[in-house]
């Protein structure tokens, strides 16, 4: 049986937001996948294809499955975005310096959409938060994902000035 060459974990930092890309693990290769995310402090983990190993190993170990799964090559549904968006603010808000993981099945699809729309809602524009995940991740996105970037409006919900943002959500006038 062929082995499927698959690119290595990368991380991706801006401003107060640190995220794990990565490729989906297997039963057999679980171990090796969860030593990684413990390397990166990872305590949330986000599945956004199909179940290819048994999440409650993970939680196990102390990091939280989300199952948000999305097709192949496809934009996430607006729930899914806001349920991603939502995680991050919660989670930056609360873990100063945490860092969230991400996986679809090879890392290259939906894993870097996602983390593409948390760049741009915090304030990078979808030009540059895409060449910025591909620096570090060759062969990321793919035409229709890349159109759904462009087309993307934020509404900035992961803009604050610093890790006590929620403080500087109330205006009085």
């Amino acid at each position: 049986m062929a082995r499927m060459n698959r690119p290595a974990p990368v991380e991706i930092m801006y401003k107060s937001m640190r995220f794990l890309i990565t490729h989906n693990p297997t039963n057999i290769t679980l171990k090796k996948f969860i030593e990684e995310l413990k390397k990166y402090g990872v305590k949330t983990l986000v599945r956004v294809c199909e179940a290819t190993y048994d999440a409650s190993v993970v939680e196990r170990e102390g990091i939280q499955v989300l199952d948000w799964p999305f097709d192949d090559g496809a934009p996430p549904s607006k729930q899914i975005v806001d349920d991603w968006l939502n995680l991050l603010r919660v989670k930056f808000h609360k873990e100063a310096g945490c860092c969230v993981a991400v996986h679809c099945v090879a890392g290259l699809g939906r894993a870097p959409v996602l983390v593409a729309l948390a760049l741009i809602e915090r304030g990078m524009k979808y030009e540059d938060a895409v060449q910025f995940i591909r620096q570090k991740r060759r062969g990321a996105f793919n035409s229709k994902q890349l159109l759904y970037l462009e087309r993307y409006r934020p509404k900035m919900r992961l803009r604050f000035k610093d890790s006590n943002f929620y403080r500087y959500t109330c205006c009085i006038q």
